[in-house]
Parts: structure tokens; C-alpha cells; sequence
């Protein structure tokens, strides 16, 4: 049977995330692309308004649609609201669409850690999207927000996942090495971080860690609503902004409550499946954790494009024990503006209109 096509409108279209958003769904079988808004671009057609950043052509479909003001009456006949705003800008006007009557998908932070909104990576808890249907009655909302992930989250809570869920976890210390592109367009001034490395990102070690818990937590009935009960996991985050343009490589040293072999971590690594799997969802990677067995992998530049959907799998290698045998230590890497922001927002989307949360 035909999917029926999602019309959807994007906010924050001229930015960096946006634009990926547009080279991700050019091609997309369902979901189609009406409506780009913008702040100051609105009114200029998006050619004009967007200095594109990738070596694939923009489009003609594309650059001659204008770019709309980032009000609700905008995204009129558009099933789907995706949201690429700063989160100071996204605070004020999610909240908006989403009384409009429309589905939001978030990449912002500001609603991620509001106790009914889903904060969502859709192999590892898909439940989490059942807070909507109290959300929308404690708010009095038509429709409704969904979040995904801090992008230096995504790939290690999709590595936790399986390693929590088999082995259980009592403590994990995470190093990261940030892409540039996560801090957006025009990002770090490089008189800043050439021939440097940055070890500071504003907010991002607290983000990294609570997030990382609100996704690996569970659902549970609080009377009549449902609640996150987050993962009581302690965590310890040092960020790193390094010369590198996309993808974040994240060392990841985790300790369990007995003893785990190394080839037991990397099995129950490469045999994680998630609905999105099981649903063969357009923009789910067959294998959404890809693990490499050289010495030296992974790399950003060789493998954050990796995955049947490229740049949707998150590469992992190095799996070693740790200080002993109850420890491990390993490498990953996601792509942080295609796993890490876009891709997982559309990934979201499918899911929502399969389970039956867009209309």
C-alpha cells in the first residue's frame, strides 16, 4: 500500500541544520518539503536568503521557494512542523505551533527536559513517545512537541542502549571530540581552534549527561499521566571542540556490575535493532551501529557517511576491557548534523505517522 505523503514545513530553514534538512528529503518516498521559514530571510526567495554549505546543488525546486515568516498561519496544510531554530527563538515559538494544532519535531533545547515532552532517538526509546497523548491534555494543545537529542548524545546513547539493557551499567566517563559544524554557521572563529583544540563547549557536559539519562530511562504511570523515570547512571563528561567538520568521536569508558567480555559487548553492539528496524522506516540504516575491528577506526573523515543510509549509523571500534574484567572502553562516532540533528528528526517524523501520531 502507497504511504500517504506528509506535507511538512521546516523553521530555521537557512541555517546549517536546515539546509541538511533539505538535502535529506529531496529524495524522500513520503515526506515532502512545502514550506521554508525564516526570520530575517523572510520574503527573499531561499536561493537568495541561503548561502548553501554542500557540494550538492541546492535545486531549482528549492532556491525559488520563498521564504515564509515563522508564523503559524504559514505552515497552513502541512501536516508536520520540523524545527531547526535556535533554542532561545524555539522556546517562544514551538510552543505556538504546537497550539496551532501541529505536530513539532525539535532539534532545539529548550522543551528537552520538560517532564511530558519526549525527548526521542528512535531505535532506542520509542516509547517515550506515548508522553504526547498527556502532554496534549495538560496543555490544552491540538498538537503537540517532540525533541531529539544534544547531537553529542545521539550516538552514545544509541551505543549505551544494548550495553544497558543486557549488561546493566554502574558508571560511565565520556570524552568527546566535537566536529565544527555543531557549533552552526559561521561557528568557531578559527584564529580559535586552528592548530587548537578547544576543551570547553558552554552547557555541554550537563546537557550530555542528563539528556543521555532522560532517554535511557523508563516510562511509568504517575496517576493519570505517564513520566520519564530517568536512568540513575553516574556520568562524568569532558567536551572537546576539535579541527574536524563533521562528526563527533567520543571515547566511552563504562563499568557493569559483573564481568563482561569484550566480544560480548561488541555481539550485543552489532545485533541492536530498533522498531525503526523492524518497521524499515526510508531513513532507518539497516545496522544502526556499525562496529570496526581495525586498530585504528573509527575516523571521521572514513566513516561518518557509514550505514545503508549514509551517515545514519553510528561507527564504533576499539572495544577493549577497561581496568578489569567488570570494565570496557571503546570509540564512536555519529554524524553530527545527519544522525546528530536532521536525519533523526525525520527518522522521528516516520515513526510518529506509523505509530499513528500525526493524523
Amino acid at each position: 500500500m502507497k504511504q500517504k505523503e506528509l506535507k511538512v514545513a521546516l523553521l530555521g530553514a537557512t541555517g546549517a541544520v536546515g539546509q541538511r534538512y533539505i538535502n535529506m528529503l529531496r529524495d524522500h518516498p513520503f515526506i515532502r518539503l512545502e514550506v521554508l521559514m525564516g526570520g530575517e530571510s523572510a520574503g527573499k526567495k531561499y536561493g537568495e536568503a541561503a548561502r548553501w554549505l554542500f557540494p550538492e546543488p541546492m535545486g531549482d525546486e528549492y532556491a525559488q521557494m520563498e521564504v515564509k515568516k515563522s508564523r503559524t498561519e504559514s505552515a497552513a496544510g502541512c501536516d508536520i512542523v520540523f524545527s531547526a531554530l535556535p533554542s532561545e527563538v524555539a522556546k517562544e515559538v514551538e510552543p505556538a505551533f504546537a497550539r496551532a494544532g501541529f505536530p513539532v519535531v525539535s532539534e532545539a533545547s529548550a522543551h528537552r527536559m520538560e517532564d511530558d515532552v519526549p525527548l526521542v532517538i528512535p531505535e532506542v526509546n520509542p516509547d517515550h513517545l506515548s508522553l504526547l497523548e498527556g502532554q496534549r491534555a495538560s496543555r490544552g494543545w491540538k498538537g503537540s512537541i517532540v525533541t531529539t537529542p544534544n547531537c553529542t548524545v545521539m550516538g552514545l546513547a544509541m551505543v549505551m542502549k544494548p550495553l544497558v539493557e543486557l549488561f546493566g551499567m554502574d558508571k560511565a566517563i565520556v570524552t568527546t571530540m566535537q566536529a565544527l559544524s555543531g557549533a552552526g554557521f559561521p561557528g568557531v572563529p578559527s584564529l580559535l581552534v586552528v592548530d587548537n583544540i578547544l576543551p570547553y563547549i558552554k552547557n555541554e557536559e550537563e546537557k550530555v549527561a542528563r539528556e543521555a539519562r532522560k532517554i535511557l530511562g523508563t516510562v511509568r504511570k504517575e496517576g493519570r499521566s505517564k513520566v520519564i523515570e530517568p536512568l540513575e547512571l553516574p556520568m562524568g563528561v569532558s567536551c572537546n571542540r576539535v579541527q574536524v567538520i563533521d562528526g563527533h568521536t567520543e571515547t566511552l569508558y563504562s563499568e557493569f556490575p559483573r564481568a563482561v567480555e569484550p566480544g560480548a559487548a561488541v555481539r550485543a553492539l552489532e545485533r541492536f535493532r530498533g522498531l525503526p528496524q523492524k518497521l524499515k522506516l526510508p531513513t532507518a540504516p539497516s545496522q544502526p551501529i556499525i562496529v570496526r575491528t581495525e586498530h585504528d577506526r573509527p575516523q571521521p573523515r572514513l566513516d561518518r557517511m557509514a550505514g545503508s543510509v549514509p551517515g545514519m549509523s553510528v561507527v564504533v571500534g576499539r572495544v577493549r576491557r577497561g581496568i578489569d574484567d567488570r570494565s570496557l572502553m571503546l570509540t564512536l562516532l555519529s554524524h553530527n548534523t545527519i544522525r546528530g540533528a536532521a536525519g533523526t528528526a525525520i527518522l522521528t517524523a516516520e515513526l510518529m505517522q506509523r505509530e499513528g501520531y500525526i493524523g
